[in-house]
């Protein structure tokens, strides 16, 4: 077994023809902690890109950052911090759901796995945010896309293809993300006591409204002892999250309070309200130290609830909602239940369904990510076929070799 840990990006282009020329299929690392997603990658060979790692531009007046794939998510945010910016799409760090460190996901494993948080019914997914890449492609050819600024795009975008393609098209080396300013005051509204049902009809009226909600979740009172310390344990908890400058915050949060007058309302401020928004984009209702299967769903935000329920009635599953409704992370208690979960999806407004976490055998014999229609998957592997036509990297990650291959879109 070899395993290639380049500091360059000229290191990456020799490895990829290497494997190219030996036909020897590579896995595609950065620190791991998304290693556990799809399904498990059957190399001899591994490149290693947590060496190809540091920030290379960062120009706050411009609000665009440059850094090498293997560049630590938590140091990016560090730096950020200090002028009062941030990534606005949150990514999310799966490796506390797999039981890893926090702080190791990478920001090419971000742009890699499209990766989003609560602020995605605002901001959008790391595809909206990304200007541009260098990459080496599977024919081992180096390219890049995009630039340092905002509108430098003619013809097809290749940053936003890499989006959701887990390291199966190409090894991207660098990269390049616009940033915004952070919000100076947050505030969070807890709503106490709503079934999931209710929940869903007072996510869809503060969205709905002028309050420019920024996350709008909802923690069943299973999941309530999960968070912020089990501050919030013992019933469920709808949450509104307000973002911007105080008087502004401070005015919406009122009217967020009339609207839902009659209701019982707490609110948590600053730290506490950026510690459990931290803590639901993570999934860390769910953060147990097991492999118990764990779903994303997307469907319609509100048909969420209704698929929870119809799902109960199935197998045994604990549930709760992100992005008004509209993502639905559940934990099965034992088998995936893979044509239950994709099932229900589509009776329920259609959507797909991504298998997270699950032990290796799970992953290997259920389809983990969502099989795509027949149109789309073609394109799909005509696209796989362009960048990486003998199947070198990450091969089999998302569908078995053979299949059509396909890009997650993470929405």
């Amino acid at each position: 077994m070899t395993v290639f840990t380049p500091s360059r990006a000229e290191d990456v282009l020799a490895a990829v023809q290497w494997a190219v020329g030996e036909d020897a299929p590579l896995e595609i690392l950065g620190h791991g902690s998304k290693r556990g997603i799809g399904r498990p990658v059957q190399t001899e060979h591994t490149l290693d890109l947590s060496g190809l790692s540091g920030v290379t531009l960062y120009e706050p007046e411009e609000l665009v950052l440059s850094a090498r794939a293997g560049t630590p998510v938590a140091e990016i945010e560090a730096l950020l911090a200090e002028k009062r910016q941030q990534l606005a799409f949150e990514p999310l760090d799966y490796g506390p759901l797999f039981g890893a460190p926090a702080g190791r996901g990478t920001i090419g494993g971000v742009l890699a796995g499209n990766l989003a948080g609560p602020r995605r019914l605002k901001a959008g997914a790391a595809r909206d945010h990304v200007l541009g890449i260098h990459a080496v492609s599977g024919r081992g050819e180096a390219f890049k896309s995009g630039g340092r600024v905002v509108k430098n795009v003619t013809g097809y975008d290749l940053s936003k293809a890499m989006a959701g393609s887990w390291g199966t098209l190409a090894v991207v080396t660098d990269t390049t993300f616009k940033v915004l300013p952070a919000a100076e005051t947050e505030t969070t509204l807890v709503l106490r006591g709503l079934s999931d049902a209710d929940a869903a009809t007072a996510m869809a009226a503060a969205m709905g409204s002028a309050g420019e909600v920024s996350g709008a979740a909802h923690l069943p009172e299973s999941v309530t002892g999960s968070v912020i310390a089990g501050a919030l344990a013992g019933e469920a908890s709808t949450l509104l999250r307000l973002e911007g400058f105080g008087p502004s915050v401070a005015y919406r949060r009122d009217m967020l309070t009339s609207l839902f007058k009659g209701g019982e309302i707490e609110t948590l401020e600053d730290q506490a309200s950026r510690v459990l928004w931290r803590e639901i984009r993570d999934v860390a209702p769910f953060c147990d130290a097991t492999e118990r299967p764990v779903w994303r769903v997307s469907v319609p935000p509100t048909r969420g609830h209704a698929l929870v329920m119809a799902l109960r009635m199935q197998a045994a599953a604990d549930a709760f909602y992100d992005w008004q409704g509209g993502l639905v992370w559940l934990r099965m208690e034992s088998e995936p239940e893979a044509d239950i979960v994709r099932a229900l999806v589509a009776a329920h407004g259609g959507g797909h369904a991504t298998l997270v976490r699950a032990a290796p055998a799970w992953r290997s014999s259920v389809p983990v990510f969502q099989p795509q229609p027949m149109p789309l998957a073609a394109l799909s592997a005509r696209l796989k076929n362009q960048f990486d036509p003998q199947n070198v990297l990450n091969p089999g990650r998302m569908y078995p070799a053979g299949s059509s291959a396909s890009l997650e879109t993470q929405d």
